[in-house]
């Protein structure tokens, strides 16, 4: 028959049980410091490859925007990679902007083209003539680049009056057919 516990016995008890407890939540802590300073790492790292394949993307387009929108029938001589702007607190970049004397054309370049980037991309060229006002008497066409595209993004894209630049061989083509009319903005 075991004896009765006194008031000591369980206050011991509850004491050993305390410090298990603050020595794993002390070592759950470590773990959790750890942990997010490995996220960080990771997320700065993801970051920066991001960020290079964009530029990627970027330097496969750009070469060839001339080519591709006077082809289309936009008569663009100019080509501004990153165009970039600050004018009473709206700041905007557009990766490769190309230009003629009446018409202008955005090129957003992505890595992977999501749904989400083509929604940001259409309300970037909502308030595009706020940040570049020299350019409010242009007619402003939106194009979308991708390496590789969501499946269905590239009609979608379409279905909002975006050109959609795709690779093509050793480079990069306009996918939209010759019914396409784009949008202008």
């Amino acid at each position: 028959m075991s004896t009765p516990a006194t008031i000591d016995d369980i206050y011991k008890l509850f004491q050993a049980s305390k410090e298990e407890y603050d020595r794993r939540a002390a070592e759950a802590d470590r773990r959790m410091v750890k942990l997010e300073k490995t996220v960080d790492r990771t997320s700065k790292a993801v970051e920066a490859l991001t960020t290079r394949w964009g530029r990627f993307v970027e330097e496969l387009v750009e070469p060839a925007v001339l080519r591709l929108f006077q082809e289309k029938g936009i008569d663009v001589k100019e080509v501004y990679p990153r165009a970039r702007t600050k004018r009473q607190g709206v700041a905007m970049e557009i990766d490769i902007l190309a230009v003629d004397d009446t018409e202008l054309v955005l090129v957003e370049c992505k890595s992977r083209l999501s749904k989400d980037d083509v929604d940001e991309f259409v309300e970037k060229l909502t308030r595009f003539k706020d940040a570049f006002p020299h350019y409010g008497n242009f007619k402003a066409y939106g194009a979308v680049a991708g390496i590789e595209i969501n499946e269905g993004i590239d009609r979608y894209a379409y279905r909002q009056g975006l050109f959609v630049i795709k690779p093509s061989g050793d480079g990069v083509a306009i996918a939209n057919d010759d019914d396409f009319k784009p949008v202008t903005w």
